[in-house]
């Protein structure tokens, strides 16, 4: 039999590619095409499709096409999902998979990539667009560290750039115009948010990270 297949686009001229794309194939079928979420939830309960080819992006509607892969998982007799998107976003791949889509390809694939996809994914396979994930497998082990001058306020950055090059409180103070007990408050304050005791930390820290302006 072959593979029954809806597809879920907002524009028609991207729903009539695929629809020849894939009724050229003698296994596949494209039973139903849908233009918005509702009306793909209104069809799939009638034409029961194997495989809904569904972008991420609806238009304006408020249901995108991962909440569509979500909403029509959770049914019974529910198609497998195969996202077909033009948008290279890890976090569209994560939470497409989250919502139990079983592929996720970008549109700037072969037409015959997109019909294996649909075979790979009718056959209970998943398939993920390898570049997308690749970054985001890179991302997961190469976590980029926190920047631990994002905690300090402009004044702090300031003040922690001055201990870097040895001005004691007084002459940080005359610097930067202000009383002396401000510039300690400053000192006391950042100290804190970096984890730090004493001012001669900061001082070695900024010798190693260069100065608190980033």
């Amino acid at each position: 039999m072959a593979i029954e297949v809806l597809l879920v686009d907002d524009h028609e001229v991207v729903r009539r590619g695929l629809k020849e794309l894939l009724s050229d194939e003698p296994d596949i079928e494209v039973v139903a095409e849908a233009g918005s979420a509702d009306e793909a939830l209104a069809v799939a309960m009638h034409v029961e499709p194997d495989v809904a080819v569904v972008d991420v992006r609806l238009g304006e509607t408020e249901t995108d096409g991962i909440e569509l892969c979500r909403e029509l998982r959770s049914r019974p007799g529910a198609p497998r999902c195969l996202v077909l998107t033009a948008f290279d976003d890890e976090e569209a791949m994560v939470g497409a998979i989250m919502a139990g889509a079983s592929g996720y390809l970008l549109k700037q694939v072969r037409g015959q990539d997109v019909v294996n996809a649909v075979r790979e994914v009718a056959a209970g396979r998943s398939l993920l667009d390898p570049l997308t994930t690749a970054r985001l497998l890179d991302k997961m082990r190469n976590p980029a560290r926190p920047d631990p001058l994002a905690k300090l306020s402009d004044r702090e950055r300031s003040v922690l750039e001055l201990i870097g090059q040895g001005l004691s409180n007084r002459e940080i103070a005359e610097r930067l115009f202000l009383a002396e007990k401000t510039v300690k408050n400053y000192v006391t304050s950042l100290l804190a948010k970096l984890g730090m005791q004493r001012r001669t930390q900061a001082a070695a820290w900024v010798a190693r990270y260069g100065g608190g302006k980033n």
